[in-house]
């Protein structure tokens, strides 16, 4: 117990130095929250009143406003204006994107149109001194290049993780490229074959070409040990975007505070996971003996593997456009069918239901503790991811797209979570079945790659909540001795994490 309560007291005291930290780097500025019609707009400006250019900075595809913070803030503490809004379709926008994102010149159309009034209103700002620049990432790097080069005022654009068919070797004017070093090797192609445009094909990565008067200006970054996400909050990309403008606007300065939130969030979350085990000791029993599948390896691997393979393959060519949400309603499949093929291996010996139907268990300590496993699932990690990392609290129109997800996540977390428990579980079971279902993701990117690529991109966040909330469910298992608190709890949480992360299209 003496373990359990020095856990509490050191995760209590890193979450909040992470929040203190957090949120002193916005000391010393002012935020205003507005709308442009129904686009959410946070404008981050210094304390005084001197006129500064104007930086609208445009986040990527399934992320919100919240990602970009750390450029926000970092330029605003330098003495610009930074505006940050939500695109149609993400985050608190209501309004959903009108397309195919598969064919793209619909959707890039609208979130060009929409950019382009936020700029606008930007501009109006009573404290902007009338120039501007623009920031973009992953799918905005495109949109922000395209928005300079219809708009040759402005001055600086700065595409991270960039992607973008129609720069040329003049426009738009004064652009700096960054890409993750850890990123893949297409997007470093990309950076390179942007700038080698200005550099006559001789392009290094950190050697600026061209000049800043005619708006020539080019360089290749790459932020050092970051991929996709992480490069939104690497002080290179900082420090190097900061940079940037000062030079394109002539800005005599030096560096001033950079954003360097990466490590404080870090703590914050590894603080939260360390909570939940000594919290996990108060849930009540619901078992007097573990339950769960107990299985050896033999039908381990059959239940594991059988539904990897053969769940892509069954949806190969099943129509999965049923809600207006890009990905969520495949992904809910996905969950829905595999979580029933597992539940097929697992119960497949007749014996296995007279083992369920002996099985004593209390169902009103099912209930409290799931609910209790939830609320801190959601509430101790959502409130943080909400305000420094992305949009986690809905809008009324993503509350049924949760319901309808969490159809499918809960047979899967059901499912897997009595698999990889037991008296007699063995060791690695968990990270094995893990390790499955995003092989099975990965099969069905491979057979329809077109419709599924976008799936790629979250694979690393499906990881960290894996590995999570993997813990989590182990110590309310160990705690209830029974897999169902931790699978509702799973299920909740998935359900709402991918509803309000991707975009809401109508197509």
């Amino acid at each position: 117990m003496c373990w359990k309560f020095a856990v509490a007291l050191m995760a209590v005291v890193a979450i909040a130095i992470g929040l203190f930290e957090l949120r002193g780097a916005s000391d010393g500025l002012r935020i205003i929250c507005t709308k442009v019609d129904n686009t959410p707009v946070t404008i981050f400006q210094p304390a005084s009143t001197v006129p500064a250019p104007v930086v609208v900075i445009a986040h990527g595809f399934a992320g919100s406003q919240q990602l970009m913070q750390p450029f926000a803030e970092t330029l605003a503490h330098n003495g610009y204006i930074a505006v940050t809004f939500d695109f149609l379709g993400h985050g608190r926008n209501p309004t959903p994107l009108h397309g195919d994102v598969t064919e793209g010149k619909a959707i890039t159309s609208e979130l060009l149109k929409e950019l382009g009034q936020v700029a606008m209103y930007a501009r109006t700002l009573p404290d902007s001194d009338g120039r501007i620049a623009a920031l973009g990432h992953s799918m905005a790097s495109d949109i922000v290049i395209r928005f300079a080069q219809a708009n040759p005022d402005v001055q600086a654009t700065v595409a991270v993780s960039v992607f973008s068919p129609v720069v040329t070797a003049t426009s738009p004017r004064n652009l700096l490229v960054i890409v993750g070093a850890l990123e893949p090797s297409m997007l470093k192609d990309e950076g390179l074959r942007i700038v080698n445009l200005t550099s006559a094909g001789n392009a290094v990565a950190g050697e600026t070409y061209g000049n800043f008067t005619d708006g020539t200006a080019r360089r290749l970054v790459l932020a050092r040990g970051v991929e996709h996400i992480g490069v939104l909050y690497s002080r290179d990309s900082m420090e190097q975007s900061l940079r940037w403008m000062n030079e394109a606007f002539d800005r005599q300065q030096g560096l001033g505070f950079v954003d360097s939130r990466g490590r404080w969030l870090a703590l914050i979350f590894l603080g939260i996971v360390a909570l939940a085990w000594p919290l996990s000791a108060l849930l009540p029993a619901a078992s007097a003996t573990p339950a769960g599948a107990s299985v050896t390896w033999k039908p381990l691997l059959m239940a594991a593997f059988a539904p990897a393979l053969l769940t892509p393959l069954l949806l190969w060519k099943v129509p999965t456009e049923f809600l207006p949400i890009l990905l969520g309603d495949y992904l809910a499949l996905h969950f829905l069918l595999y979580g029933a093929l597992t539940a097929a291996f697992l119960l497949y010996p007749r014996g296995r239901w007279t083992e369920l139907r002996m099985l004593r268990v209390s169902w009103r300590n099912i209930a409290i503790a799931a609910a209790a496993v939830g609320i801190y699932n959601i509430i101790a990690f959502g409130l943080p991811i909400d305000a420094f990392i992305f949009s986690f609290l809905p809008i009324p129109a993503r509350i049924p797209l949760m319901a309808a997800i969490a159809c499918g996540t809960l047979p899967y977390f059901v499912a897997d979570e009595w698999l990889t428990r037991g008296a007699r579980s063995r060791r690695g079971t968990y990270a094995l079945t893990k390790f499955c279902f995003l092989l099975s993701l990965a099969i069905a990117v491979a057979l329809n790659p077109m419709k599924l690529f976008f799936l790629v991109i979250i694979v690393p966040a499906i990881l960290l909540l894996f590995l999570a909330f993997g813990l989590i469910s182990r110590w309310s298992y160990k705690a209830t001795h029974h897999p169902l608190p931790g699978a509702l709890a799973n299920a909740a949480v998935f359900a709402w994490a991918i509803a309000v992360t991707f975009p809401m299209i109508v197509r």
